[in-house]
């Protein structure tokens, strides 16, 4: 099938994700908690998937990460704080020991730590629903940005043995588009300017998880963490941005927003 046939199932995945996104930033508490605790399980299977573990290994990664998400839940337990902190630490050690497989046991970082970040975003008193927006559409705005640059003006590959179709004019384009965007935060909305001159920083993080992910999958041999979503690939292949971007953007909002 072309990628001209493909297009149209692409959109209605893309329509329907950023409209699940949206809907649950703006309900925020249980309903935030519960969207992105349900993407980290898929997400945790698929990293299991990349780390060569097999069928029983994912169940028991996907079990055994859902003990801290439940505990992140916001009002039903503890909470985004040093509890669940030390849970996601516990599943690290927990898949370390029964698995013995480093890569594998890596996940629950991977994906507590960016769950964690976000749900505390989220629950800030002040701005809670601007900063976790900033923290999740910069990396959007940045691949945007970073795509049509990348397409309009080519050049030197960034890193052609890992992905062969990003360029340095992308990378460049990427953290300008997201820069732009925070300061547009700003203007209209009242983000923290602190904020806005951090997004270059995590624009570049949000491009170095695009790297790091498609390197595990070169590693891998696949060309996509999964298949759940037609034309996108997996929960990972959407989120390797935010998952880079999410843990700095959290302690930056704790450290700089008062």
């Amino acid at each position: 099938m072309s990628k001209n046939a493909d297009l149209p199932k692409r959109l209605i995945v893309a329509f329907a994700l950023i409209g699940l996104a949206f809907a649950a930033l703006y309900s925020g508490g249980l309903g935030f908690w519960l969207v992105v605790s349900f993407a980290a399980v898929l997400m945790m299977g698929e990293w299991a998937m990349l780390a060569g573990a097999n069928a029983r290994g994912r169940r028991l990664a996907q079990y055994a990460m859902s003990v801290p998400l439940a505990i992140m839940a916001p009002g039903l337990a503890a909470g985004p704080g040093f509890l669940a902190l030390g849970f996601v630490i516990g599943v690290f050690f927990f898949l370390m020991i029964i698995t013995r497989s480093l890569q594998l046991a890596l996940g629950a970082f991977y994906v507590g730590f960016t769950v964690l970040a976000l749900v505390l975003i989220r629950e800030q008193p002040v701005q809670g629903l601007l900063l976790t927006f900033w923290t999740m559409a910069l990396v959007w705005a940045c691949d945007s940005a970073a795509y049509f640059a990348g397409r309009a003006i080519g050049g030197p590959r960034l890193a052609p043995a890992i992905s062969p179709n990003k360029t340095w004019a992308g990378f460049l384009g990427g953290v300008a588009g997201a820069t732009l965007f925070a300061f547009a935060l700003v203007w209209l909305f009242g983000l923290p300017e602190a904020l806005a001159w951090a997004t270059p920083l995590l624009a570049v993080l949000a491009q170095l998880g695009d790297l790091f992910e498609s390197h595990l999958k070169r590693v891998a041999g696949v060309k996509d963490s999964g298949n759940l979503l037609p034309g996108h690939g997996g929960v990972m292949d959407r989120l390797d941005g935010l998952v880079a971007t999410a843990p700095v953007a959290a302690l930056l909002v704790l450290w700089l927003v008062r």
